[in-house]
């Protein structure tokens, strides 16, 4: 490690991802649930700017609602950039400066693509050169969508979501997402789904707890084949995330209508993934469910992890 202090900002930007398949288990002892997942990261970012400073602060600011993001050791960047120094022995400090751009608690890991960027960035700034390896290891110590937020592209994610394994996406995938002023909160969510399970009340057509994703769902897109995915894609959480959200289920109905091929809440929510057969299409479904009030972006997928700018 040459601990080289940079006495310039360093810019890092790190993508959103949504949840094309999330099957979860049951949960564990230890509060977690196993998880079978495939992630894609799409084009919606997040931009964090890491300047030299003898102390640890943070800003943020964005083209998102960022009333409810905290600004302290509650932040996932700002205790990357912690742990970062603890792990490589940095006696500097950095302020971290982060521009929002993916939805706050919305389900598309804003907060996970902020710590991957942060480690990124600090890395770069102290000179800590750790590799992509360790940067890994920190990144799943903070949580379990940040090693994805850190590779990008498309991976099947095991364990809590953190074991990642790349998969095959051909092509481009063309989604349209649906954002929510009123956030969910995972952790709840979770509990919902334990309760609904506990109550008999889960759907009928749940996934196995094997915590396999559907090789059907492998196959399509690994053939860059949007419609043999869109009846494949599936979320053990979206039950208990409409659950009392009938806004949601309103939009689901209302991406369909207008010409998606299918509709899944991302991860936790509230935001929905809507998939389009091409640009074009998605184009068109953003327009008309913007003309009905809502929030609608075009985004596309796979796209890289968390990059150095500059």
């Amino acid at each position: 490690m040459s601990n080289a202090y940079r006495s310039v900002a360093v810019h890092v930007r790190a993508p959103g991802k949504i949840n094309v398949y999330l099957g979860v288990g049951p949960r564990h002892d230890d509060g977690y649930h196993a998880l079978a997942t495939v992630f894609q990261a799409v084009s919606l970012y997040e931009d964090v700017y890491a300047h030299p400073s003898d102390g640890f602060s943070l800003e943020v600011y964005g083209e998102v609602d960022v009333t409810d993001v905290p600004t302290d050791d509650r932040n996932l960047a700002m205790r990357a950039a912690k742990l970062l120094a603890q792990t490589a022995g940095v006696t500097a400090g950095v302020h971290l400066e982060i521009r929002k751009g993916v939805p706050v608690a919305g389900g598309m890991g804003g907060g996970s693509a902020d710590a991957a960027a942060a480690l990124v960035a600090c890395d770069a700034l102290w000179g800590t050169e750790l590799g992509p390896l360790r940067l890994h290891e920190l990144a799943a110590r903070l949580g379990a969508d940040v090693p994805f937020a850190l590779h990008g592209g498309t991976a099947l994610g095991a364990g809590r979501g953190d074991e990642l394994t790349p998969a095959l996406a051909r092509g481009r995938f063309d989604w349209v997402l649906v954002t929510s002023e009123q956030g969910l909160s995972t952790p709840e969510i979770y509990g919902r789904l334990d309760a609904l399970r506990a109550h008999g009340e889960a759907l009928a057509d749940d996934p196995p707890m094997s915590l396999e994703v559907p090789i059907a769902v492998l196959q399509a897109l690994r053939a860059g084949d949007a419609t043999g995915l869109a009846p494949v894609m599936f979320n053990d959480l979206e039950r208990a995330a409409v659950d009392g959200r009938p806004d949601l289920e309103l939009a689901l109905a209302d991406g369909v209508r207008f010409g998606a091929l299918s509709g899944i809440v991302s991860g936790s929510g509230p935001t929905i993934a809507f998939l389009c057969g091409g640009p074009e299409i998605a184009r068109t479904v953003q327009q008309e469910l913007q003309a009905t009030g809502h929030t609608a972006l075009h985004v596309h997928g796979p796209v890289a992890g968390a990059q150095l700018i500059g």
